[in-house]
């Protein structure tokens, strides 16, 4: 701990910081003068990049010595954030004036235009608060130097690279966070008795996974030798685990986990009915997959195979996790001929576009659903498949059952369709494929209108019909709408050329397939 020099008890000057870079350097003053004023971002990001020792802050007035942490304190909380970037000396005094013992007390009377450090103008006791926040902790934990933060507040403090208590400025012999329940429980016992006053109760947070319990679950789920029980009790547990949060998450990746789970998932590719393996995949789809581990599975045609055959499976979920795995080793390829070896397999469109169409009821169906075939769809070799497997039906008759994101999807899977003949013939056979088409313009997002006008585009330049569907559903309207928008430029181009596509003096070849402008082409996701 840095010692702090003697004051003057009757000092009461505005604080004023200087950076000691080191000794050998010139003394850079910051926020002495006007031009030097900094706003509450720039001097946030400065002390937590601090990762030198050497640097410190003192008052410019007094000399007191301002540690790294000490400044974090003080400047993180929100309310130091002033307006117009004015600088920040102009309206605090030195903390340690008031000469308190410890820097969780720094609630210090704030001019009137500064907000207080209250909730619904009720004075939180400052032990309720997080020494790194000055806000009231939801998850207190005690660290092994003794003292108490708020969990989020500690976890970033230590992501940043700091290796000592923030207070105390001891070493942390370990990164054991354990939970405080008593002060937990003063907590909620506190905002009980003031609920009057518009506080809510803060929820009892769940427990973040133990990695010694964790690694003996996988344990028992990858021993071969135990009982088929205790192997599916331990699967079981882990996707629980996985479900509660990402912390849980991240702690049973960094376990191996994903190797684990591969070998347990693909261990019998004979059967479709093993209950472990169904139980491993649930938990396996929870997970980003590497491209090394992309490749593993699908460099095999037996896992392949395997994992089209369990979208036919009679569990729900089986088929919506096996989908989903195959969306991610897909979204997780970079080799061309890996992905063609996964869309070559017909069963895949066949199984994928089956849950669009009949599990419609589920919304995690038809997410997964979407994202799957969109993944599918971006190889042009293979969109045929698609088609003849009813996409492009399914699609139109889903669109309006979706959400904004998977609106998005559906709609730019819809324009890499009608980039094919086979595509477009299939739209437009539909009756209601342009007049949605038309209608979603201008209606979800600015993208979802790119890819609309793409495919009204393509639809238009192969149909006659589709020319007169549009123009009657009021396409001319919203095109120049479109035009004179916020919307993209790629947005805006489609709609100009549509707009020419639809004049009565031009030819109609005289607009190619929508492949053959740099305009159409689709965002990833």
């Amino acid at each position: 701990m840095v010692q702090l020099p003697q004051t003057n008890s009757g000092c009461n000057q505005k604080l004023v910081f200087r950076v000691k870079k080191s000794k050998r350097k010139k003394t850079e003053k910051v926020g002495t003068k006007q031009s030097d004023h900094i706003s509450f971002d720039q001097t946030f990001c400065l002390v937590t990049q601090l990762g030198s020792r050497d640097r410190t802050y003192n008052c410019h007035t007094c000399g007191h010595c301002l540690s790294v942490p000490t400044c974090f304190f003080f400047f993180s909380y929100k309310a130091f954030e002033t307006k117009n970037h004015a600088s920040f000396t102009e309206n605090f005094q030195c903390p340690f004036f008031k000469r308190k013992k410890k820097l969780s007390v720094l609630a210090l009377e704030m001019p009137g235009s500064i907000e207080p450090l209250d909730l619904c103008n009720v004075q939180v006791p400052y032990y309720f608060r997080c020494p790194i926040s000055l806000e009231l902790m939801r998850d207190p934990v005690t660290v092994s130097t003794g003292q108490t933060y708020d969990r989020t507040s500690i976890e970033s403090w230590a992501a940043t690279g700091n290796t000592t208590c923030p207070v105390t400025r001891a070493p942390l012999s370990d990164f054991t966070l354990i939970p405080n329940h008593t002060l937990r429980r003063l907590i909620q016992d506190w905002c009980v008795a003031n609920r009057a006053f518009g506080i809510e109760r803060i929820p009892t947070p769940k427990q973040p996974a133990e990695p010694g319990m964790v690694r003996s679950l996988l344990n028992q789920a990858s021993t071969v030798s135990n009982p088929f029980s205790v192997r599916h009790s331990a699967l079981v547990r882990l996707k629980g685990l996985a479900r509660e949060s990402e912390k849980n998450r991240n702690v049973i990746c960094s376990h191996e986990a994903k190797e684990i789970l591969m070998r347990i998932v693909f261990s019998d590719v004979s059967s479709v009915s093993s209950e472990l393996s169904q139980e491993a995949l649930a938990v396996l789809v929870m997970f980003q997959l590497s491209e090394s581990e992309c490749t593993e599975i699908s460099s095999d045609s037996n896992r392949v195979v395997y994992l089209s055959e369990l979208l036919f499976h009679s569990s729900i979920e089986v088929r919506v996790n096996s989908a989903s795995l195959i969306e991610t080793i897909l979204a997780g390829l970079r080799s061309t001929d890996l992905r063609s070896e996964i869309c070559n397999v017909d069963e895949i469109f066949a199984g994928v576009t089956d849950i669009l169409k009949n599990l419609s009821s589920y919304p995690r169906a038809l997410r997964i659903g979407v994202r799957a075939l969109f993944a599918l769809c971006l190889l042009k070799q293979t969109r045929h498949k698609a088609v003849q497997a009813g996409a492009a039906e399914t699609l139109i008759d889903r669109l309006t059952d979706l959400d904004k994101c998977d609106a998005e999807r559906a709609l730019a899977t819809i324009e890499l369709l009608c980039r094919i003949p086979s595509g477009c013939s299939a739209f437009a056979s539909h009756a209601l494929t342009v007049p949605l088409l038309v209608k979603t313009i201008l209606r979800i997002s600015d993208r979802a209108t790119e890819y609309a006008a793409g495919a009204l585009m393509a639809l238009c330049s192969e149909s006659e019909q589709s020319q007169k569907d549009a123009v009657s559903a009021g396409v001319l309207t919203q095109l120049l709408l479109v035009v004179q928008s916020d919307c993209t430029d790629r947005a805006k181009r489609k709609a100009q050329m549509l707009l020419k596509l639809l004049r009565d003096s031009w030819p109609e070849d005289s607009i190619g397939n929508s492949d053959d402008f740099a305009c159409s082409e689709i965002v990833p996701f």
